[in-house]
C-alpha cells in the first residue's frame, strides 16, 4: 500500500505530540507514510522544538514514516490525503485580547463564546478559505479535518463559502463528556457499555445516554451529577469552572448540557468569576501561555520521546485523538460513531437543512452520516435557533467584511449587551485586531 500523507496546519502547536501519539497507536491499521508539520515564520521556533519531539516519537515507535517541517504550506499540501488544521491566527496574544477586552466592558471574555469567539471567527475564516484555495490546486481529493476554533463556524465557512464538501469539524468536549460519564458510573469505556447521542452546535450541544440494556439513563445522570448534594462535584472540562447549575432548570431540559452552557445558563456567576481572574491577570489565555511555556521547555529535552503527561493540563486534550480516530475511520470505512460538525441534512429539524451542526454520526469512507435527532422542545429550540442565526451572520461578516452584519452578530449574541456597548466593543476589537482583519480594513481606517 502506498500509505497516507498527513499535513497539519499549525504543526508547531503544543497539541502536536498527541496527534503523533494517535498515529503511532494506529500504526497497524493506518499506514501513515508522511507527516508534514506546517507553521508560519512567527511559529518557527515552536515548530522546530515540537517537530524534533515528533521525530523522536516516530523513531522510538519504529514507525515507517517521515516527519517533515516546513514554513511553506504549498510545499506540504502537494498530494496530501488528509489536512488537519489546529492554528491560531494572532497566536495566544490574540486570545488574551479576546478575553480581556470584553471583560474590561463587564462582559464574558471567552475564546469561542461571546465577543471573543466572534473575533476568533473573523480572524480565522479568511485563512481557512485561503488554505482551501491551495488544497484545490494541490490536493483536490484531500479531506479537511478542522479542529481550529470556533470549530463549527470555521467548518461551515469551509463547506458553504469554500465549497470544500470533504470537511469535518471536531471538538474534544463530547469526547471528554463521554469519558466523564463512564467515570461517574464506574463503567469500563472499552466495553462500550453506554450509547450516547449528541445534537446541537459546537460548544452549544446537549446529549442523551442509554445503557446496554436499552434503558435511557439521561435523567438518572442529571440527578447524579446536578442534584444539590452533588452540585459542582464533577468538573467535566478543565478550563471551565464548574459553578453549579440550577437543578430545576436541568431537570426541565431532560437533557445533559454541554459544559459551555455555563456561560449561557449562569452568565452572571461565570462573569463574576472571570472578573476576578481578569483583575489578577489570570484569564484562561494568560494561564495557557504559562502552561505552554512549561510544555515547550519539556519538549526541548532530547531524551523525551513520548507525549508528556502535562499536556493533559492544556485544556484541549483528546482533540488530536479524535482527529486520528476520524482519519482512520474514513480511511478504513470503519463506520464508528463519533460526534462531529457536519451538514445537518435534516438531522435537527429545527435548523436549516444544509447548515452545519454538531451531531453523533457514523463515520464512513464518504464522510459522516449523522444520526437523526428530530426536534427540540422550546427550552432548547429557542436558544439553539438564535445561536445558529448568530453564527450565520458571523460567518458572512467574516467572509465579506460587512460591518453591519458583524454588528448584527454582536447584537444577537446572548453574551454581549446590545446597543451602544455592542458597537463600542466591536469597534475597539476591530482596532485591536487590525493586522489580522484584511476584510474589515475600510472600516478600521474609518475608525482610526
Amino acid at each position: 500500500m502506498q500509505g497516507v500523507k498527513i499535513v497539519t496546519i499549525g504543526g508547531g502547536s503544543s497539541y502536536t505530540p498527541e496527534l503523533i501519539e494517535g498515529f503511532i497507536k494506529r500504526k497497524d491499521t493506518l499506514p501513515v507514510r508522511e507527516i508534514w508539520l506546517v507553521d508560519i515564520p512567527e511559529g518557527k521556533e515552536k515548530l522546530e522544538i515540537v517537530g524534533a519531539l515528533a521525530k523522536r516519537m516516530v523513531k522510538a515507535a519504529k514507525l515507517d514514516c517521515q516527519v517533515h517541517l516546513t514554513l511553506d504550506r504549498r510545499e506540504a499540501l502537494a498530494g496530501a490525503d488528509f489536512v488537519t488544521t489546529q492554528f491560531r491566527v494572532g497566536l495566544l496574544d490574540a486570545r488574551i485580547r479576546d478575553e480581556r477586552i470584553p471583560l474590561s466592558h463587564g462582559l464574558i471574555g471567552q475564546e469561542t463564546n461571546g465577543a471573543g469567539g466572534l473575533f476568533k471567527a473573523f480572524r480565522t475564516i479568511p485563512v481557512i478559505l485561503d488554505i482551501i484555495k491551495d488544497m484545490r490546486a494541490l490536493c483536490p481529493d484531500a479531506w479537511l479535518v478542522n479542529f481550529t476554533n470556533p470549530s463549527g463556524m470555521v467548518t461551515e465557512a469551509a463547506i458553504r463559502y469554500g465549497q470544500w464538501e470533504k470537511t469535518v469539524g471536531l471538538c474534544n468536549v463530547p469526547v471528554i463528556s463521554q469519558k466523564k460519564c463512564y467515570e461517574i458510573l464506574g463503567l469500563n469505556e472499552e466495553k462500550q457499555e453506554l450509547f450516547f447521542q449528541f445534537a446541537g452546535l459546537d460548544h452549544f450541544h446537549w446529549h442523551r445516554v442509554w445503557n446496554k440494556a436499552g434503558k435511557e439513563i439521561t435523567r438518572d445522570l442529571i440527578n447524579q451529577v446536578y442534584s444539590p448534594e452533588n452540585a459542582g462535584k464533577y468538573q467535566i472540562v478543565k478550563n471551565i469552572k464548574e459553578i453549579p447549575y440550577n437543578f430545576e432548570q436541568i431537570q426541565d431540559l431532560g437533557l445533559l448540557p454541554c459544559s459551555y452552557h455555563h456561560y449561557y445558563y449562569l452568565t452572571a456567576d461565570m462573569l463574576e468569576d472571570q472578573l476576578e481572574e481578569y483583575k489578577d491577570h489570570k484569564t484562561r489565555g494568560e494561564q495557557v501561555k504559562a502552561i505552554e511555556k512549561e510544555l515547550f521547555e519539556l519538549y526541548k529535552n532530547p531524551q523525551m520521546d513520548k507525549k508528556p503527561e502535562q499536556l493533559t493540563q492544556r485544556g484541549g486534550t483528546y482533540y488530536s485523538e479524535a482527529a486520528c480516530e476520524l482519519i482512520e475511520s474514513i480511511y478504513s470505512d470503519k463506520r464508528n460513531l463519533m460526534v462531529v460538525s457536519t451538514r445537518n441534512n435534516g438531522t435537527i429539524s429545527d435548523l436549516p437543512y444544509d447548515c452545519i451542526v454538531e451531531v453523533s454520526s457514523l463515520i464512513t469512507s464518504h464522510g459522516p452520516e449523522p444520526l437523526n435527532w428530530g426536534s427540540f422542545a422550546p427550552n432548547v429550540r429557542g436558544p439553539l435557533q438564535l445561536q445558529k442565526a448568530m453564527e450565520e451572520c458571523t460567518i458572512e461578516a467574516a467572509v465579506t467584511g460587512d460591518y453591519g452584519k458583524a454588528l448584527q452578530a454582536f447584537t444577537m449574541n446572548p453574551l454581549i449587551t446590545s446597543g451602544r456597548i455592542a458597537a463600542q466593543l466591536l469597534d475597539e476589537m476591530l482596532l485591536a485586531n487590525r493586522e489580522y482583519l484584511p476584510q474589515f480594513q475600510s472600516k478600521i481606517a474609518e475608525l482610526e
